[in-house]
């Protein structure tokens, strides 16, 4: 069997598969959309995590319903919104601010900021993306300017940095107890930190944006085992997937030639197309940015 934790903008859920892909169980929990102000939408990443501990009791009891067990899942894949940024305090695993989501807007002022000193294409031939307040870098330059908590922490070298797919696996193999702090390149890529021909994250562009270096994930591939869950019922069981949700879809419908697309309903309405192994930069407008990564050694 395989598990995979889908984790979205209004709720999360947990799949498992067969070997032919069959579905055998699955269940799914919204989590709460706080709006403070107009335009901006933030998630509790406590509450999504108390969700996925709920979500792995009901797969159990689905599982025992058919005479299955926890023990047959061989690994979990994740699945995420992207772009939503979570910043939490690496010594006691408690986030220093609600998550800002990926479709929030209170960053303009941030990136008028930064269009005074640069074009909005500045970033395009590294990232692949333009300067927008849609990106991560941005929410994360929003918390450290205006959260004393995350500034503070930035400075005390206790601040970590993610988006949703790295506060889940950071939490679920110990949080503050060897927790595995990892994202892999396709949510990396949407962070407008990212460059996306050496795979790394780029140094000048985390200078220009005065983002801390030591508040970054380690950037892995989007299949390999990044840990195992340290506690709850899917106890013992590796996390060896992971993907943002429009790049899952991708890999989902297969479509692994250049030239093949996917189109997503869902929040958003989100168009992908491979276009190789060669990234190339769009004169209309379309963004540029990391289908997959299958294994460390992979393209």
């Amino acid at each position: 069997l395989i598990a995979a934790i889908d984790q979205g903008t209004t709720s999360t859920r947990i799949i498992v598969f067969d070997g032919s892909f069959n579905v055998v169980a699955s269940a799914q929990l919204e989590h709460r959309q706080i709006t403070p102000k107009p335009g901006w939408v933030e998630h509790n990443p406590l509450e999504i995590i108390e969700v996925i501990g709920r979500l792995q009791e009901m797969i159990a009891e689905k599982l025992q319903a058919q005479g299955l067990s926890l023990s047959q899942i061989a690994g979990v894949g994740i699945t995420n919104q992207r772009e939503t940024t979570v910043v939490w305090d690496r010594f006691t695993g408690r986030p220093l601010h609600n998550a800002v989501v990926w479709l929030d807007t209170r960053t303009h002022e941030t990136m008028a900021k930064l269009a005074r000193t640069c074009s909005k294409d500045a970033f395009r031939e590294k990232t692949g993306l333009p300067i927008a307040s849609y990106f991560s870098g941005l929410k994360l330059r929003w918390l450290i300017d205006n959260v004393p908590a995350v500034r503070e922490a930035a400075r005390d070298g206790r601040c970590l940095f993610g988006t949703i797919d790295t506060w889940l696996i950071w939490t679920l193999t110990g949080g503050p107890e060897g927790g595995v702090h990892v994202t892999d390149v396709t949510n990396a890529s949407r962070t407008m930190i990212f460059n996306i021909h050496t795979l790394q994250w780029d140094e000048e562009i985390c200078r220009q944006l005065e983002i801390p270096m030591g508040v970054l994930p380690q950037v892995r591939s989007s299949s390999e085992v990044y840990g195992r869950f340290a506690q709850g019922p899917f106890k013992g069981i590796p996390i060896a997937g992971c993907l943002g949700d429009q790049q899952s879809a991708l890999v989902g419908q297969k479509a692994f030639t250049c030239g093949e697309a996917k189109n997503t309903y869902g929040t958003g309405c989100f168009l992908l197309m491979n276009m190789g192994e060669r990234p190339m930069t769009s004169k209309h407008g379309l963004l540029t940015t990391v289908a997959y990564k299958l294994g460390p050694h992979a393209p």
